[in-house]
């Protein structure tokens, strides 16, 4: 097989399809500036683990050997792997454009579209068909809790089979690259791109799909979506094929009621019996009855970083949650409020440029959203290195808060203050949670903060 390396190799993305290749029988190894700034260390241990070699991101994992480098979209021209590989002829590949080619290779691709949502439903798709015998290869984002002891990395379910399930991203439009046999379409809302854009880009997406696209009906543009094969889904119209009512949280997930019959998740939020809903309506079009499906999913119990409870310590608990776009945030924080107690809220946004975007649309979620007495803390904005214009601040973020009437919202330098902020203000009922994308540090952080309240 042939060797192979990855720029970017501990990204969520880019550890999953470095892992697929590996299991295939390719020789891979990789490089990422967080294991040379001492980052990850568990994750690059992890890795060697698999028999993937890490190198320095000095350009010394790009020997003249490999048949290509897929580059993280993260990384810039100029890191010493990309010059490198130009430098020998080697080919440079995406990882949108390597997820894609895996994909299209599938008789039963399956592809989860979608501004939020995309990481948990892929993942209750994967687990019900792999519960189901159907076998297949599903690579996810996000660390799958029930298959945390069969992968190096658990984002991914590794079968060979004739099926295969990935995230479609529409953010960078690589969705255009996927042509699924089915396609579901979770929202669409705002996120990286305007909504004609983005309703522009699903259709298309929904015109590749070659059996059946499902659809949330409860999104005015998801309803706009034209297929000869529509299923759609909802929590608000009784009469669409997939149809959920009567939910309710329970301490620590949440019950609905389904064509008559009671069901649970071991997830809370309303959003996430929407997320089960989509699953069970793309897993009865693969052949799986929907009370199994339904009935499977009782038993799954979710990904990591998304509103997963780290712990408990003098009745307040530590959450630690994805939630970085305004669909996301709202529905975390509307998930969290069916519950008692004050929220306290570490939000570390990332990215300069999507600030700059929608970083206003986010600060109106969390005012809307959360109450008086909730507490919202900012450290600055996310960033690894590389070249970008560094015009906004979160303290930018929070003084447009405070326009808004949160009174409750504080800018602080960084992690560790915020940290120290968080453990002084916590009281007894509360619940703290830590929210944002990219950094893989933050859970470490929820297991500090847990450790010292």
């Amino acid at each position: 097989m042939p060797k192979v390396s990855f720029c970017g190799i501990s990204g969520s993305g880019m550890s999953a399809l470095a892992q697929i290749l590996k299991r295939s029988g390719y020789d891979v190894c990789g490089s990422d500036r967080n294991f040379d700034l001492g980052r990850d260390l568990p994750l690059k241990a992890a890795f060697e683990q698999e028999g993937i070699k890490i190198y320095p991101q000095n350009g010394s994992a790009v020997s003249s050997d490999l048949a290509w480098l897929c580059a993280s979209t993260a990384v810039e021209d100029s890191i010493p792997d990309i010059k490198a590989a130009k430098e020998k002829n080697i080919p440079i590949k995406t990882r949108p454009q390597l997820l894609s080619e895996i994909f299209n290779s599938y008789q039963y691709g399956i592809a989860i579209g979608g501004t939020s949502g995309k990481t948990t439903t892929t993942a209750m798709i994967g687990y019900i068909l792999d519960k189901a015998d159907k076998k297949p290869c599903m690579i996810n984002g996000g660390l799958l809790k029930d298959y945390a002891g069969t992968a190096a990395i658990a984002n991914i379910i590794y079968n060979k089979g004739n099926i295969c399930v990935v995230e479609a991203d529409e953010s960078n439009g690589s969705i255009d690259l996927y042509n699924p046999y089915i396609a579901l379409i979770n929202n669409i809302s705002a996120d990286h791109k305007s909504l004609d854009e983005l309703s522009e880009l699903f259709q298309r997406f929904a015109k590749r799909t070659k059996h059946s696209v499902v659809v949330n009906a409860d999104y005015d543009l998801c309803r706009n979506i034209k297929h000869s094969r529509l299923i759609r889904f909802s929590l608000i119209d009784p009469d669409v094929e997939y149809y959920a009512s009567a939910i309710k949280p329970l301490p620590y997930g949440s019950q609905y009621t389904f064509d008559g019959k009671i069901f649970t998740l071991n997830l809370i939020g309303a959003f996430n019996v929407a997320n089960a809903l989509a699953a069970i309506a793309v897993c009865a079009e693969m052949g799986i009855d929907k009370y199994v499906a339904a009935e499977l999913l009782q038993d799954f119990h979710g990904t990591a970083r998304r509103l997963e409870v780290i712990g408990q310590r003098h009745n307040i608990t530590v959450i630690d949650d994805f939630a970085h776009n305004p669909d996301k945030v709202k529905a975390s924080i509307s998930a969290l409020r069916q519950y008692d107690g004050r929220l306290i809220i570490m939000f570390q946004p990332h990215g300069f440029g999507p600030m700059r975007s929608l970083g206003k649309e986010i600060m109106t979620e969390f005012v809307q959203n959360m109450q008086a007495e909730d507490i919202l803390i900012m450290p600055e904005i996310f960033f690894v290195g590389g070249t970008v214009t560094k015009d906004i601040s979160s303290a930018d973020l929070i003084d447009y808060a405070h326009s808004l009437g949160k009174k409750e919202a504080y800018f602080v330098a960084d992690k560790a203050e915020a940290a120290a902020r968080i453990i002084a203000l916590a009281q007894s009922g509360d619940r703290i949670v830590i929210m944002g994308a990219r950094d893989n540090t933050l859970t470490e952080l929820c297991h500090q903060i847990l450790e010292n309240i």
